[in-house]
């Protein structure tokens, strides 16, 4: 019998230590992020990463250099251009008019601007939100060959020479840039603001986003900034922060960092900048005019992602790469910027699938 004990007791106490060594093996979330982020630490272009749950930020790191040819090293202030994750901002403007009765969804282009070529009385505010417009794009403006970036205001003025556009209204779901450049523009015809100062008051100061901008060269200065890189296949890094289409604003001029960014994401669980209405409406999946899914909202990407519902936006642009995304029905949010342009538009969505895996099995 204390021979059974005793050899019962030895398999107990094994077991124990087997569990032990498996729990003390297994790695931490933080542990698991360092690993994906792996390739972005030291004098490399790095990347600031943010997990924010049940509205606590629960991890937030800074991996690699903000800017490789002084060793600044990247942290959760440090302003990256956003790209088009800026679309969200510039449809909250739009939706702000919206709801202040100084626009309709169902506003035409040749309403606000009695110029545009015919076409425009067909294209409204609505197909524009949810890139279903058809407008072309204003990429063929580089032929024009000017010796400075192009502006908001110079893709208006390309825009309103075209005589036609690519597909019937509400036909195709195709991103359109030229529609959230233009927006821009109707913001600034209805309400006399320049749209960089009217995001500021009525979007980022409210809720306390004091170091994020609109970021226009001579007029405001970026704090903290994060520069654009290219990696070469041989390891050569170059600084690429801007190029021809860089100072446009509606498409993606915006500039912000992860501490920032966190007062943004816990306003769109409130009413602070539109009503629950309105802003329920920015993420219903909208469809073609034969009924096809977009999966996009209003300025918002919508996937299902392990039977989780996702609003979410990548922004690429020459030297960065970055996503938002977030899963409101588990009060979780991610946030990955990168300061290189490495892989496609939804190399970002990659990862942010990878962090999402740490969290959710």
């Amino acid at each position: 019998m204390k021979k059974w004990i005793a050899v019962f007791m030895a398999g107990l106490l094994t077991a124990c230590a087997s569990e032990k060594t498996e729990m003390t093996n297994e790695k931490t979330s933080e542990q698991q992020i360092d690993e994906i982020f792996a390739a972005f630490t030291g004098n490399n272009p790095g990347a600031a990463v943010m997990v924010i749950q049940d509205g606590k930020v629960t991890l937030q790191k800074g991996y690699g250099m903000a800017r490789v040819a002084d060793g600044t090293p990247v942290t959760p202030k440090s302003n990256f251009r956003l790209a088009s994750v800026t679309k969200q901002f510039t449809a909250m403007s739009i939706l702000q008019l919206v709801e202040r009765g100084q626009l309709t969804l169902d506003t035409s282009l040749t309403d606000i601007f009695p110029e545009y070529p015919e076409h425009g009385k067909d294209i409204t505010i609505r197909h524009m939100l949810q890139h279903s417009s058809g407008l072309k794009d204003y990429a063929p403006m580089s032929e024009l060959g000017l010796d400075r970036q192009f502006t908001d205001q110079d893709v208006f003025d390309f825009m309103v020479t075209l005589d036609d556009v690519d597909f019937a209204v509400g036909e195709q779901h195709v991103y359109s840039n030229s529609a959230y450049v233009l927006f821009t523009k109707i913001l600034e015809k209805i309400t006399g603001e320049h749209w960089r100062d009217y995001v500021k008051a009525n979007i980022f100061d409210p809720i306390g986003m004091d170091n994020t901008l609109a970021f226009v060269d001579g007029v405001n200065v970026v704090s903290n900034r994060a520069y654009g890189h290219t990696v070469a296949e041989n390891g050569d890094i170059t600084e690429t922060d801007q190029n021809d289409w860089s100072a446009m604003l509606g498409d993606g001029g915006i500039y912000s960092s992860l501490e920032d960014f966190y007062k943004w994401d816990q306003a769109l669980y409130t009413d602070k900048l539109l009503s629950q209405e309105m802003m329920d409406a920015m993420f219903v999946n909208r469809k073609t005019n034969d009924g096809t899914l977009m999966n996009y909202g209003y300025g918002w990407r919508l996937e299902n992602y392990k039977g989780m519902d996702v609003h979410y936006h990548t922004g690429s642009s020459i030297g960065f790469r970055n996503i938002y995304y977030r899963i409101p029905e588990k009060n979780f949010s991610l946030l990955i910027f990168r300061n290189r342009d490495e892989g496609g538009e939804f190399s970002s969505l990659e990862y942010a699938h990878d962090m999402v895996d740490v969290f959710f099995k």
